[in-house]
């Protein structure tokens, strides 16, 4: 066995990252990242590393589950949902049931639970549930917490601030009761085969899919499309795409945002 398929398989079994569900070529640029930043030649030196020094593990954690986010994230499809996607399940329904998979720090899922708080308030008698998960403990015990630094918060409005955010002590930002009340935080590997939740009115898996290969791109979208309700809505990264085998099971809401609905 050579040297990259045992640092691999020290990974999965370490971390519990399944290597093979990512790309490659993926696996082995982050890995470089590493070496570089820990001055390892080669794999094996950078094995012997990891080995004797364990918080490098975290470091290599993040690094293969790259966890790069922030409230409101393109704009345009909040936009769509606020104005198109939640109007018109709340017309068809009180609770609307929502996935936010791979939610990484938590800036997605309290996004939109800024959305429906605004329109819930405008809808006596309707209620929500987002589901919000990721593979990565660490992340999402930060999501869970929900404490953002200034720097985050630049894209946010004041009403937002005010309306959603203490301002603590520090100078930090701590998402209000009534926004954590919407969200349920879970750890999840999306490879299991096994979706969070059924009977989804809305899924959203953002800029995830990028890192891996096209059999567990496909694998990932039919389990979707089996949690999803009749008509319900998958919404992708602006560089993400489905595959051909896919087109029976969805069609397009909005192409440019990446938005659709399941077929039946």
């Amino acid at each position: 066995m050579d040297s990259f398929l045992i640092l691999k398989k020290f990974i999965e079994q370490t971390l519990g990252i399944q290597c093979s569900n990512y790309k490659e070529d993926y696996i082995k640029r982050r890995l470089l990242s590493r070496m570089r930043s820990t001055s390892s030649a080669t794999y094996e030196d950078y094995l012997r590393y990891l080995k004797a020094n364990p918080p490098e593990l975290e470091s290599l954690r993040n690094a293969l589950t790259i966890n790069v986010t922030e409230f409101f994230r393109d704009n345009d499809v909040y936009e769509c949902m606020r104005k198109e996607i939640f109007p018109a399940l709340f017309r068809q329904r009180k609770r609307v049931r929502i996935w936010c998979a791979g939610c990484s720090t938590g800036e997605e899922p309290y996004s939109i639970a800024m959305i429906l708080a605004e329109l819930m308030a405008l809808s006596p008698g309707t209620s929500a549930q987002i589901f919000a998960t990721d593979i990565d403990k660490v992340v999402l015990g930060k999501a869970q917490e929900g404490i953002y630094s200034p720097k985050a918060m630049v894209k946010l409005s004041e009403t937002q601030i005010h309306r959603h955010f203490t301002k603590l002590s520090d100078g930090n930002y701590q998402v209000r009761q009534h926004l954590k009340e919407l969200i349920r935080f879970r750890p999840h590997d999306l490879m299991s085969g096994v979706p969070v939740s059924q009977w989804l009115d809305l899924i959203t898996c953002r800029n995830v899919t990028i890192y891996f290969n096209e059999k567990q791109k496909d694998e990932l979208a039919r389990m979707f499309h089996g949690a999803l309700v009749s008509k319900g809505f998958y919404v992708m990264g602006k560089t993400e795409y489905l595959g051909r085998t896919l087109e029976n099971l969805f069609e397009s809401h909005n192409s440019i945002q990446k938005i659709f609905i399941k077929k039946d």
